[in-house]
């Protein structure tokens, strides 16, 4: 049997033409050869798996090719070539900075680069994953690298350029490589799927080229993973299972469930989601690439933007007319807020579900069934019918009551007399001499604070009046200004654990005044921060204890602040309160100045 090679050394580039996804690079490389401006020191740096080490690798081979192409491309047949490609080159040296990273490593690479070279002009040294080397390695690779021997050129390669020191950038002409784009992974994937006579669709290798994530080695070698495990007929579903990959079918299928404001199917496929091993986090960051990309595709001249094979293009954009603007901008803010909350979650599966119904209420929160048969039991009782709708009424009244929803398709007319009588209100059908005579104008009654029936059906006209206050608290007596200002010294007291609190209230200067019907108790503090955070944090509490100190619900705490005239001259430094003590007590003074001693 053959000895098989992995297709990441098998279709290794070894020419500028076949290095994917640098074009700019290999065009400034060229150039510089064929003008001769070759630079004594390189840096070639950017992600995992984009060709740094070719591209050194090709720029070493063709400086030293003795017939190169026009151009600027190896031959491929010169003894130069052919040693390079035989792994017997004496003009080109690679040096892995990982594990020769130490001082002793530098110093024999600096007595290797004397040697001039055997065959070609140039001798190449690619140092790969430079960052490793020490700080005294660097130091002393610096005087060698700033003046090599006239046929001496490294080529630096590191993923980590943050980690040179800048005394080594300087002395390099930097090269950052860019991540492959998806397209063309799925091009170069798709021509070596044809070398190796591979079927494969355009779906399976773009889920192989986004899980790459920009790295040509990385595509290679699950391209290599997925043969082994399909075979040569490649297919999509076999792909996602092997890689573990969430099947874009499941997103179509929770926008779907989202639109139509069903929460309890987007809860079902999440747990079937999670039955079958995927990370939460990964299905949340899924699903908002998944509405990134209907936001996009139902937006006109933004196709380059999908990274998506042809078969999907048209199945985002219907989905994506059927979504409005609006709702996958917010649809958005809830995925971004439930992804960046997940790690802070304590209960993570509920953090996860509760965004899911968020999407599927986005539109508003659809109405209960018994809200929709208590609209439609009014209608029939304001037409005139024999149904008895009471109990109905009855049952969605109390739903609604415990929902907190108020029906939207309640009838405008006034109700049924039946109706009237069961909620215990007066109408002029209910009585035929009222009916019979014209309405005469009479003073409103007060009614009792809750809500009756026909206030939720919509056909009592003074449901919009307001409500009155309880008779009891009405009639409460309102303390005065002295009682106010006695009790207000307890509640300072009362915060004694909080002395912040309990000094803010105790400096604090009372005004008293009647505001419909209540009393206003204003405070104003020494600072705006102090009413702010009383204000945020401890108003509601402060009202609540006041109230009950004088047993009167009317009583209203309202924050201020000092105006900066009666704000008193405070004293923090020990030097300024002493001085402020000797002069308002000039024996405090006599005393410092008898004993010789120091305020400072």
């Amino acid at each position: 049997m053959a000895q098989y090679i992995v297709s990441a050394r098998k279709y290794r580039p070894d020419s500028f033409e076949s290095l994917i996804g640098q074009d700019n690079i290999a065009r400034t490389l060229k150039n510089s050869i064929i003008r001769g401006q070759l630079a004594h020191a390189y840096l070639f740096c950017g992600p995992r798996g984009v060709g740094k080490t070719s591209a050194a690798r090709i720029f070493a081979k063709t400086i030293n090719c003795a017939h190169p192409s026009a151009d600027m491309e190896p031959c491929g047949e010169c003894e130069s070539c052919v040693s390079f490609k035989e792994g017997r080159s004496y003009c080109i040296h690679e040096l892995d900075a990982a594990s020769n990273n130490g001082v002793e490593d530098i110093k024999a690479l600096m007595e290797q680069v004397q040697i001039p070279p055997q065959v070609g002009k140039y001798s190449v040294y690619i140092i790969d994953e430079v960052h490793m080397l020490t700080q005294s390695a660097f130091n002393a690779f610096l005087k060698t690298l700033e003046e090599p021997p006239a046929h001496a050129i490294f080529i630096l390669a590191t993923t980590e350029k943050h980690k040179i020191i800048p005394t080594i950038l300087s002395r390099c002409q930097t090269y950052d490589f860019n991540r492959i784009s998806v397209p063309d992974i799925v091009r170069n994937l798709r021509d070596i799927a044809g070398k190796e006579g591979v079927n494969v669709d355009d779906e399976s290798l773009h889920v192989i080229a986004h899980k790459a994530d920009g790295a040509m080695r990385d595509a290679l070698t699950i391209f290599d993973q997925t043969v082994a495990f399909c075979g040569t007929d490649i297919h999509y579903e076999d792909v996602i299972r092997n890689l573990n990959v969430l099947d874009y079918e499941y997103s179509f299928r929770l926008v779907d469930s989202f639109l139509a404001k069903d929460y309890g199917t987007a809860l079902l496929i999440f747990d079937e989601i999670l039955s079958k091993g995927f990370n939460s986090l990964h299905f949340v960051s899924a699903l908002g690439g998944h509405l990134r990309d209907l936001l996009v595709s139902r937006t006109g001249g933004l196709d380059a933007l999908l990274d998506l094979p042809a078969s999907l293009r048209e199945r985002y954009r219907e989905q994506g007319e059927r979504c409005s603007v609006k709702f996958l901008y917010e649809a958005l803010g809830v995925v971004s807020q439930c992804e960046a909350g997940y790690r802070a979650a304590t209960n993570q599966r509920l953090h996860i579900e509760f965004a899911l119904m968020r999407l599927a209420f986005l539109g508003g929160v659809p109405e209960s069934p018994a809200v929709v048969a208590a609209g439609s039991a009014a209608r029939n009782a304001s037409a005139g019918t024999e149904e008895p709708a009471t109990s109905v009424l009855a049952d969605s009244a109390a739903s609604t009551l415990g929902s907190g929803l108020r029906p939207s398709n309640a009838a405008p007319s006034s109700p049924s007399p039946a109706v009237s009588r069961e909620a215990g209100i007066e109408t002029a059908e209910s009585d035929p001499k009222s009916a019979a005579s014209e309405p005469k104008p009479t003073a409103p009654k007060k009614r009792a604070s809750g809500l009756s029936l026909s206030s939720l059906m919509g056909g009592d006209d003074t449901a919009d009046e307001p409500v009155q206050e309880d008779t009891a608290e009405s009639q409460q007596p309102l303390p005065d200004a002295e009682e106010l200002k006695a009790k207000w010294s307890e509640l300072a007291a009362m915060y004694t654990a909080q002395p912040r609190l309990a000094n803010a209230l105790a400096t604090a200067s009372l005004e008293v005044r009647e505001e419909d019907g209540r009393v206003v108790l204003g405070f104003a503090l020494v600072s705006e921060a102090q009413r702010s955070w009383i204000a945020d944090k401890k108003l509601r509490e402060l009202e609540d204890r006041f109230q009950k100190l004088l047993n009167c619900s009317r009583i209203r705490l309202e924050p201020g602040v000092l105006p900066e005239e009666h704000q008193e001259d405070k004293k923090y430094m020990p030097v300024e309160k002493a001085q402020d003590l000797m002069q308002r007590n000039p024996e405090v003074g006599e005393l410092i100045k008898d004993l010789s001693l120091d305020i400072r």
